[in-house]
C-alpha cells in the first residue's frame, strides 16, 4: 500500500493507494464518513471496505476528502467533497486504463457523496453504500438509478435510521434494468463495533457474486483460443481464487495499518 497525494481542485489530497499486480484488475474508490464528527480514510469501516476489495484482486484507493489530515481546503458539507471524489476517480482510472469494472464504496456521509458520484459517471458499474444518512440526507436524486449495487445497513444504528435506509433500499430496488441488494448486521451500531467481520463477508460476497455474473456472450462458429477464453473468465476467476481471504479477515487485522480514527459518527 502507498501512500500518494494528488491534485484537488482546492489543493492536494492525500490518499492510499493499493495496486493490483494483475493486469486489467477492477478498479474501487472508498470514501469517508463526515469529517465535522471526526472521519477520516482511517476510519475502521472504510478500512474494512478497502481491505475486502483489496484481497479480492482490486485496485484500490481512498482518500482524505478536503480539509482532512493532509488533504488542503476546508470542509463544504457536499460539493466540494463530490469534486475531490470526483478527481479521486478521475486518477485512479489514469493509472488504471485497462480496468474492466469500476467501483463506488462508501460510509455514511461517504455514501451519500458516493450515490452523487454515480449518478453523474456512467462509468461506473456497481455501488456499496454502508450506513446511508437516508434520515438527514437528501437521496431523491436516485431517480432512476443508474447501476445495480448493494446497501448495508446496522440493525442497531444509533445514528441512522434502519428503517429510512430499508425504505429508501425498496425503492431503488422498484427500478427497471438494477438489482439494489439490501443486507441488514442485525446487532451492528453506526460504527459496527464487533462486526467488522460481518461487514467485510457481506461486502465480500456481494462482490464475487456481482463480478460472477456475465453478460451473454455472442455465438461464434470453430474453436475458441485459450487466450480468448481466459481474458474472458479473468475477473471471475481472479475472485474465486482470492474469496478464501474473507474466512480469515478479523477485526485484528486493521492493526495493519498506521492509525485509526475510533470517534467518527457520521
Amino acid at each position: 500500500m502507498s501512500e500518494i497525494l494528488f491534485n484537488g481542485h482546492a489543493g492536494r489530497l492525500e490518499g492510499r493507494y493499493h495496486q493490483s499486480e494483475r493486469p486489467g484488475a477492477p478498479i474501487a474508490l472508498i470514501l469517508h464518513p463526515n469529517p465535522q464528527y471526526g472521519g477520516t480514510m482511517n476510519n475502521k469501516v472504510v478500512y474494512t471496505l478497502f481491505s475486502c476489495f483489496q484481497n479480492l484482486g482490486f485496485s484500490v484507493l481512498r482518500f482524505n476528502f478536503r480539509g482532512v489530515g493532509r488533504s488542503q481546503g476546508e470542509f463544504e458539507d457536499g460539493p466540494g467533497e463530490l469534486s475531490d471524489a470526483t478527481v479521486a476517480l478521475d486518477w485512479l482510472q489514469s493509472v488504471n486504463p485497462e480496468a474492466r469494472q469500476c467501483w463506488i464504496a462508501g460510509y455514511s456521509f461517504g455514501a451519500w457523496i458516493g450515490l452523487q458520484l454515480l449518478m453523474r459517471r456512467p462509468d461506473i458499474n456497481n455501488f456499496i453504500a454502508v450506513s446511508p444518512p437516508a434520515n438527514e440526507k437528501d437521496f431523491s436524486f436516485l431517480a432512476p438509478c443508474p447501476t445495480s449495487g448493494l446497501i448495508i445497513q446496522g440493525g442497531r444504528d444509533e445514528i441512522g435510521n434502519p428503517a429510512s435506509v430499508a425504505t429508501m433500499a425498496r425503492r431503488l430496488n422498484t427500478q427497471k434494468n438494477v438489482e439494489v441488494d439490501f443486507a441488514e448486521i442485525e446487532e451492528g451500531d453506526h460504527m459496527y463495533n464487533n462486526h467488522l467481520v460481518d461487514l467485510y463477508k457481506v461486502t465480500g460476497n456481494y462482490i464475487i457474486g456481482a463480478m460472477s455474473k456475465k453478460a451473454p456472450q455472442k455465438k461464434r462458429r470453430g474453436r475458441r483460443r485459450k487466450s480468448e477464453l481466459e481474458e474472458e473468465n479473468s475477473d471471475t476467476l481472479l475472485l474465486e481464487d482470492d474469496s478464501s481471504e474473507m474466512d480469515d479477515f478479523a477485526d485484528d487485522d486493521l492493526s495493519d495499518d498506521d492509525s485509526f480514527d475510533d470517534d467518527e459518527i457520521k
